[in-house]
């Protein structure tokens, strides 16, 4: 190559690394730049460490919950335990007075073990990077979220003051059990105001930062136990404890609190406002943005909604027997015997469930030791255990005896029926697999003023009242006869109840009635009345099966619905909340109304986001919802639906039982309130032979709804314009009876 040629290489060359090198470094530094701005600035750290929840409030104006990123009271930093803050300083981040927001050396060590494991095994944050997490960052272990940490730990570092660093944490950190805050820790394990904790209790709040779930003394008290020993011996290494000052809180007792398993009354409810803010609002508002949103709901029939299915659940589960204890423990009597105190103590706690301690059994009785108190379980009082569960199958026990079914150890559910001297007089229960739900709405504007979504908020967040898909059944029916009805059928046309045999390419299907008979010819008001499946089928076979799905998902029963003439006997799956917005069509003149739960939403200083009224949709003519309205309402009266019947009169009703009786169901309205319930296993399991809707579903319905028209009057639908009701005389020849129905409802034979 020539020597120009060289030169011009050399130059182009040394040109083309030159903007290499400045294409890099720029690509360098816009990266840098952007990645800088997802990172919180100092103005943006202030404000994100404040808290501003969302609050919530019922139809009433009382606020019945909060959505924010602190859960429980807050607590500042004075009167925050000093022997606490040494506790977590010991535990969590030794060097936290000294260190600028970030420990090198702890991070050294934690990248050489995270090395050496070749993935991330130790964390190496302060506490101030801890509660950079918690603020800004999410729960991912990466290298980029790790670099962030750092970043916004040096930022607060600069921006807040020690304490005001170790207040945010504290009241912001996750302690389990669902506790969040120092505060409610202390009143969810303990029982007692954060101020009242001695230092083993300290020791063992502290010891939970690292993971809640697992040191938990609800689900391992060893292992808890241990934890906190392992605290209080780093609390004496780094010098906030004499050595003898460590002893003695070592033999102090942790006395876990045992307080009732009390429901959060409105935490299904609340789930369903939470979703709406969210998907309107995001998740930085809903749980930042001090939102103020006024709710549908009623807290009378909420409270009574939650403290009826509990309890009805329960009895139901006690009919199929007794499962065991919840766990055992192994406890020595004797010292058990030396600490107990006088049952005087749990005098605010009469009629409520609490876990105990068996610690002696004999035939006729047990000792149960019941938060720390002296209780006592007759067998009077637990005959029902007598049928014990297991293996799958139940035993009936023969002489029945407490020694039988319990041992000193056991740890069991009971009830605190009452208090007399020192001594708690208790019944024995146990928590119930069988689930249910409750959902009332007004029919007029769609609130929905009361919504359960199984036994337990705390132990189960599922809500099956909105999120369950469960076969509809016989509460489908009412939909079907409102088709006959306007198609030109009537209340008293005829339809044979008659053995029918419905041939496919897979199976032969010969349905049945629930009493196992044939009713030969019927009326439709009878067939409803007494939820007849072979009538009901042979209307639809009328009605067609193209106009039944039809109906259906008009009604926003479901979307995916059988094509085929089972859907007549309801085997379409839907939730309880969507029955119960179809149902609304019924007393409200053949009108749908959407189901509201939020009806405004406003800032923080009033100024107003939303205010919602629902929606209404046309599923039948006024007239065909009164007149199946009139059927339902003998249903209640002289029907499956009888077990509703006795509150109030004109009260309407549908029982619905699915095959296998999976599914147990009623629906009963007012002209001012539509209330569902639903009664089922979550693994869809049979409820057992003959639980059906009436047996099981009804008696819920009426024991809610005592609560809420007990003092009513006889309800009255009032009919549409263009409907003329007309009352039979009475009369005492029989032929005559038969002439006059002849001339007023035409022939007597089946349209």
């Amino acid at each position: 190559m020539s020597f120009p040629l060289l030169v011009c290489y050399y130059l182009f060359m040394k040109r083309f690394v030159f903007f290499l090198l400045t294409g890099l470094i720029l690509i360098v530094a816009l990266s840098g730049y952007t990645f800088l701005k997802t990172i919180p600035g100092p103005e943006d750290i202030k404000k994100g460490l404040t808290e501003n929840p969302t609050i919530v409030y019922a139809s009433d104006g009382v606020e019945i919950g909060q959505f924010g990123r602190v859960k429980g009271e807050y607590v500042p930093f004075e009167k925050i335990p000093p022997v606490l803050i040494k506790a977590v300083v010991a535990t969590e981040d030794r060097k936290f007075f000294s260190h600028k927001g970030v420990d090198y050396a702890a991070i050294i060590r934690a990248f050489l073990k995270d090395l050496f494991y070749m993935r991330f095994k130790e964390g190496g944050s302060t506490i101030t990077q801890q509660l950079a997490k918690m603020a800004f960052l999410s729960r991912e272990k990466t290298l980029i979220r790790k670099i962030k940490e750092f970043i916004i730990a040096l930022r607060l570092e600069r921006e807040l003051t020690k304490k005001e660093i170790m207040e945010l944490y504290l009241n912001r950190a996750y302690f389990g059990g669902g506790f969040y805050g120092v505060q409610s820790a202390a009143e969810g394990y303990f029982g007692k105001d954060l101020r009242e904790l001695n230092t083993k209790e300290a020791a063992m709040l502290a010891g939970l930062l690292r993971a809640p779930e697992y040191y938990s003394p609800f689900r391992n008290p060893e292992r808890a136990e241990r934890r906190a020993r392992l605290v209080l011996k780093r609390m004496e290494l780094v010098g906030y404890l004499k050595p003898s000052e460590r002893r003695r809180a070592q033999k102090i007792r942790l006395r876990l609190s045992t307080a009732p398993d009390t429901d959060e009354v409105y935490g299904y409810y609340l789930d369903v406002v939470k979703r709406y803010l969210i998907q309107k609002y995001g998740p930085h508002r809903t749980f930042n943005g001090g939102l103020r949103v006024y709710t549908a709901l009623r807290r009378w029939a909420q409270i009574k909604a939650v403290e009826v299915l509990k309890k009805e659940l329960e009895r139901l589960d006690m009919r199929y027997g007794w499962r065991g204890p919840l766990k055992h423990l192994k406890i020595s009597v004797q010292k058990e015997f030396k600490d107990i105190k006088s049952a005087r103590l749990l005098r605010p706690f009469v009629g409520e469930n609490t876990k105990g301690t068996v610690l002696r059994v004999y035939p006729q009785r047990a000792i149960i030791k019941v938060k720390g108190a002296y209780g006592v379980l007759r067998k009077a009082d637990a005959l029902w255990a007598s049928k014990v569960i297991k293996n799958g199958k139940t035993i009936r026990l023969r002489r029945f005896s407490l020694k039988k079914i319990l041992k000193p150890g056991d740890v069991v559910l009971v009830k605190i029926k009452s208090i007399k001297g020192d001594t708690a007089y208790l019944s024995l229960r146990q928590y119930p697999l069988v689930q249910g739900a409750i959902v009332s709405i007004k029919p007029q504007n769609g609130y929905v003023q009361a919504l359960v979504g199984g036994y337990s908020y705390r132990l189960s967040q599922f809500n099956r009242a909105v999120s369950a898909k469960r076969q509809a059944g016989s509460v489908f029916k009412p939909f079907v006869y409102a088709l006959a009805l306007k198609k030109g059928y009537s209340e008293n046309s005829v339809v044979s109840d008659t053995p029918v045999v419905y041939k496919t390419a897979n199976r032969i299907w010969r349905p049945m009635n629930y009493d196992r008979r044939f009713h030969g010819r019927v009326t439709l008001k009878e067939a409803l009345k007494q939820s007849l499946n072979v009538a009901t089928l042979r209307l639809a076979e009328s009605v067609g099966v193209g106009e039944i799905v039809g109906i259906a998902r008009k009604a926003g029963l479901a979307k995916d619905v059988p094509h085929d003439l089972s859907i007549a006997l309801g085997t379409l799956s839907t939730s309880p909340l969507k029955i119960a917005t179809a149902y609304t069509a019924f007393p409200n003149n053949g009108l749908i109304k959407a189901p509201l739960f939020v009806k405004e939403v406003r800032t923080r200083d009033g100024r107003l986001l939303e205010k919602n009224t629902s929606s209404g949709t046309e599923l039948l003519p006024p007239d065909i919802a009164y007149r199946v309205t009139m059927m339902l309402v003998d249903v209640v009266q002289d029907g499956t639906g009888r077990p509703a019947s006795g509150l109030v009169k004109g009260v309407a009703g549908k029982t619905g039982t699915t095959d296998g009786y999976r599914d147990a169901w009623f629906v009963g309205f007012t002209p001012e309130l539509i209330t569902v319930v639903w009664v089922g296993y979550d693994d869809n399991r049979s409820l057992g032979w003959g639980h059906t809707g009436g047996r099981v579903a009804a008696p819920i319905w009426k024991a809610y709804m005592r609560y809420l028209i007990g003092g009513e009057k006889d309800f009255t639908f009032n009919p549409p314009q263009n409907v003329v009701k007309l009352y039979k005389p009475q009369r005492k020849n029989k032929d005559l009876n038969s002439i006059f129905d002849r001339l007023l409802w035409g022939k007597d034979d089946e349209d």
